[in-house]
């Protein structure tokens, strides 16, 4: 009886190990949510819009390109643009006219999100 309870301890530590967020990155949702930038180019990768916030002036065409293996979405919260699915090496660019911040996100996958800040 001892020697199937230390099994299974020892099954559940496997599996709960394995479900933990590394720091690599990997297929996580908004990883990099600490990263700020000033550029007007996000990178989607590994499941995630990097930068997750930039700020740009008003005027500024921000432009997404989606490098994962699987297709996402730019699509606003309050949908005011969206960009339909992107496939791997899509592009999708958008001109923001207006001051405030513009949250987004991934349709898709709903844990993927973003924001612009727009002076």
């Amino acid at each position: 009886m001892k020697k199937k309870l230390f099994i299974a301890i020892q099954v559940s530590l496997v599996l709960l190990s394995s479900c933990t967020k590394s720091g690599s990155g990997t297929y996580g949702y908004n990883n990099n949510t600490g990263s700020n930038s000033t550029s007007n180019t996000v990178s989607i990768a590994n499941m995630a819009f990097n930068p997750s916030s930039t700020s740009v002036n008003k005027g500024t065409t921000v432009t997404w390109t989606n490098n994962d293996n699987m297709s996402h979405t730019v699509t606003a919260d309050d949908n005011s643009f969206t960009s339909g699915n992107l496939s791997k090496g899509d592009t999708y660019s958008h001109t923001f006219t207006t001051a405030g911040t513009f949250a987004y996100h991934c349709k898709i996958h709903t844990g993927m999100t973003g924001q612009v800040a727009v002076k």
